[in-house]
C-alpha cells in the first residue's frame, strides 16, 4: 500500500495529539490543587454574577455561633456585656423620684373640668408635661399613647390616672424583663428550667405571703411553682420559656401578688403560687404516697380527688407520662393535677388528648371513644348502676362538639367546641360522668327561686 502525503500527514498529527497525553499524564496534579483552582474559578464567577462589589466586603455576619465552655474567655466576655447592656438598661427606667415628678406634673397641668373624682388632661397640656418631664419620659408622650388611652370625653381629654398606671406598668414590665434576662443564661431570650428555679428561689424572701414557709420547703415550693409555667408556656416540652411569653401571660402578676401583706384567704387559695395552695398540693401527694418512698402507684394515684377516676384512664397516664420504675415522681403528678384542675385550657386538653388518644392517631373515633367508656360502665356495674348504652353517649359527644369530620374527633375539635372538658370528664371519671348525667337534677331552678 502506498502512503501519500495525506496519511502521512495525519499520522504526524495523531503522533503530536498522544505525546501531549503522554506529557500531560506526566505532570498529572494533585487533586487538592484542582479543588483549589475550581474553588477559586467558582468564586469569581459566583461573586461577579451576584454582582457584590468589593465595598460590601465586609458586611458583619448575620449569625455569630455561642462561645462554647471550652472558650472561657469568650464566654466571660459575652456575660460581661450582657451584664453591663442590662445595667445601661436600668438606668434608663424611671425611678421612684422621678415617677413621683411625673405624678406632681401631672396633677399640676391637669385640663378643667374635673369628672368625677378623675383628673383629665388634654393634648396641649399632654405636651407640656412631656416637655418638662425630662428625657427618659419622651417615650410616654408621643400622639399615639395619647390616642391609645383616649375614650369617650366629650372634651378630647384621657384620664391622668389611667395615663400614670400605663407609665407604671410600662416600666414594670420592663424591669421585670430586665430582672428575668440576668438570669438567661445562654443570653438567648428564654429561660430553662433551671434559670427560672433559680429566679423564683431568690424571689422568694421578697414576698411577704410566703414569709411562713419552711426552708425545707422552698425546693418543693419552687418545683411547683415553675411547673404551671412550663405546664403552660412550653406545652410541647422544649424545656425552655420564651422571657416575652412569661411578662405577657399573667402567671408572673399571681406570683407577685404575694407581695400585698393584706391579701385576702380566698385570694391565697385561689392563687397556684401562694403558700396554701403549694402546701395543699404537696399535702395531697403525700397523702396518697401510702408507702412514703416519694413517689406514686398506679393503685396510689387512683385515689386522687374522689378516687372515680377509670382503671383504664389511669394506666394510659402511666404509659404516656414520664415514669420511674412505673412510678409517678413530684413534678409528674404537678402535671397531672394541672391538667385535671384547667380542663378547659388548650395546654390541658392537649396533655389529655395525648392519653385518650389510645392508637396515636391524632384523633378519636369511635373505637377510642368506646375503650375509655367501657371502663365507665363497667364502674356504674359495680356501683349497681344501670350502665348507659355506648351508642348515645357516642351520639351526644359528636353532637356537643360537631367535629369537621363526623368520624373523628380532633384535639382543635375538643378546642374549638369549648366542650373538650366535658368530653374528657365524662369519659375518664365515674363521678364527673354522673354529675353531667344529672346536670338537670343538679342544677337549682331558678326561676322557681326568684319567685320565692
Amino acid at each position: 500500500m502506498t502512503i501519500t502525503p495525506t496519511h502521512k500527514r495525519k499520522s504526524m498529527e495523531w503522533c503530536k495529539i498522544l505525546k501531549k497525553y503522554v506529557e500531560r499524564n506526566k505532570k498529572k496534579r494533585h487533586p487538592d490543587e484542582i479543588k483549589a483552582e475550581d474553588f477559586e474559578i467558582f468564586n469569581e464567577y459566583y461573586q461577579k454574577w451576584r454582582g457584590i462589589n468589593e465595598e460590601y466586603k465586609n458586611i458583619p455576619s448575620l449569625y455569630v455561633k455561642l462561645p462554647t465552655e471550652e472558650e472561657p474567655l469568650l464566654l466571660k466576655l459575652r456575660e460581661e456585656s450582657r451584664a453591663v447592656f442590662l445595667q445601661r438598661r436600668s438606668r434608663e427606667l424611671l425611678d421612684n423620684d422621678e415617677l413621683q415628678r411625673l405624678w406632681f406634673l401631672l396633677d399640676q397641668h391637669h385640663t378643667p373640668p374635673i369628672v368625677g373624682e378623675d383628673q383629665m388632661i388634654n393634648y396641649e397640656d399632654f405636651q407640656k408635661v412631656g416637655s418638662e418631664a425630662g428625657a427618659k419620659c419622651q417615650q410616654f408622650f408621643s400622639a399615639s399613647v395619647f390616642c391609645k388611652l383616649l375614650q369617650t370625653d366629650p372634651y378630647g381629654r384621657i384620664s391622668i390616672m389611667q395615663f400614670f398606671n400605663y407609665v407604671m406598668r410600662k416600666v414594670w414590665l420592663h424591669q421585670t424583663r430586665i430582672g428575668l434576662s440576668l438570669y438567661d443564661v445562654a443570653g438567648q431570650g428564654y429561660l430553662k428550667e433551671s434559670d427560672l428555679e433559680n429566679y423564683i428561689l431568690e424571689l422568694i424572701p421578697t414576698l411577704p405571703q410566703l414569709n411562713g414557709l419552711e426552708r425545707s420547703f422552698y425546693s418543693f415550693y419552687v418545683c411547683t411553682a415553675v411547673r404551671k409555667f412550663f405546664f403552660f408556656l412550653d406545652p410541647m416540652r422544649t424545656g425552655r420559656i420564651k422571657i416575652q411569653d412569661i411578662l405577657a401571660c399573667s402567671f408572673l402578676d399571681d406570683l407577685l401578688e404575694l407581695r400585698d401583706e393584706d391579701l385576702s384567704k380566698e385570694m391565697q387559695e385561689s392563687n397556684w403560687f401562694s403558700a396554701p395552695s403549694a402546701l395543699r398540693v404537696y399535702g395531697q401527694y403525700l397523702n396518697l404516697d401510702k408507702d412514703h418512698n416519694g413517689m406514686l402507684s398506679k393503685e396510689e394515684l387512683a385515689r386522687y380527688g374522689t378516687g372515680t377516676l377509670t382503671d383504664v384512664f389511669l394506666d394510659r397516664v402511666f404509659q404516656e407520662c414520664l415514669t420511674y420504675e412505673g412510678e409517678m415522681d413530684y413534678k409528674t403528678y404537678l402535671d397531672f393535677v394541672l391538667a385535671l384542675e384547667n380542663k378547659k385550657e388548650p395546654q390541658a386538653l392537649r396533655y389529655l388528648f395525648r392519653i385518650l388518644d389510645v392508637q396515636h392517631k391524632g384523633y378519636l373515633n369511635v373505637f377510642a371513644l368506646n375503650y375509655f367508656f367501657r371502663a365507665i360502665q363497667e364502674q356504674m356495674k359495680l356501683h349497681g348502676q344501670e350502665p348507659i348504652s355506648f351508642q348515645d353517649v357516642k351520639d351526644e359527644i359528636f353532637d356537643m362538639v360537631k367535629p369537621k369530620d363526623p368520624l373523628k374527633l380532633t384535639l382543635q375539635d375538643l378546642i374549638v367546641s369549648g366542650k373538650g372538658d366535658t368530653v374528657v370528664s365524662i369519659l375518664t371519671d365515674l363521678n364527673d360522668f354522673w354529675t353531667y348525667e344529672n346536670r338537670e337534677y343538679l342544677v337549682p331552678d331558678t326561676a322557681e327561686e326568684s319567685e320565692i
